[in-house]
């Protein structure tokens, strides 16, 4: 009866282990869907390229200077290049793409993803879904103030236009290798991206807090 009893508490106790788990997983789950982690890197993903945006639009309206708020934009477009580049896209999805030169002078693209870990706590889905909403919208905002400067005859803004295309396609492009993986053929990640992607519910893999270990690495 006692070796009964022993398996039986046994069976409880393993019971109990189960339900906790499913209920942490369940937590997890709300957890990684309902907060933003890193409310900081989240502020400034969006704040320099829809500040340079604002001041783009309204720039007529604050300074009859056009060498300062051409300055102005172009700073602005330029933060925000460096911070989506090297801060908000390590936090906020797990990705980064660089480029090195090695020792014979060839230029290499690195894109690397954090794989997914149980150590590591995921990033959440407000935060990817912030990440590629403001990484897709503005440069298409861009695109729209080129066809504007066209047909207005503002040529004097078309430099400032084309760069911020430029800078903004180029995180945008970055990152979307990152995604897929690396693959080079834009045809084919554009079709693969567009397939899977942002506006879906993202699984607990694919938004993983960022570092340097652990990381998938495609070279170029």
């Amino acid at each position: 009866p006692s070796c009964h009893l022993s398996r039986l508490n046994s069976a409880l106790v393993d019971d109990t282990e189960d339900v906790s788990l499913d209920f942490g997983n369940e937590d997890e789950l709300a957890f990684r869907k309902a907060k933003i982690r890193h409310p900081l890197a989240t502020f400034f993903h969006l704040f320099f390229r829809v500040s340079a945006i604002v001041t783009y639009v309204c720039c007529d309206w604050f300074s009859r200077s056009f060498v300062g708020c051409f300055v102005t934009v172009l700073l602005l477009l330029s933060f925000d290049f460096w911070s989506v580049k090297n801060v908000t896209g390590r936090l906020m999805v797990g990705l980064r793409w660089w480029n090195q030169i090695d020792e014979d002078g060839k230029s290499h693209w690195i894109f690397e993803a954090r794989k997914a870990s149980p150590n590591h706590i995921a990033a959440t889905e407000a935060e990817a879904r912030i990440f590629w909403l403001g990484l897709i919208i503005c440069p298409l905002i861009w695109i729209v103030f080129l066809f504007s400067t066209l047909f207005s005859l503002k040529l004097k803004w078309l430099a400032l236009v084309i760069a911020g295309i430029s800078l903004q396609a180029a995180n945008l492009y970055g990152y979307i290798l990152c995604k897929m993986g690396g693959e080079s053929d834009l045809s084919k990640v554009t079709a693969s991206f567009l397939s899977q992607t942002v506006f879906q519910t993202a699984g607990p893999g694919d938004f993983q807090k960022p570092g340097l270990e652990g990381l998938e690495i495609h070279k170029h």
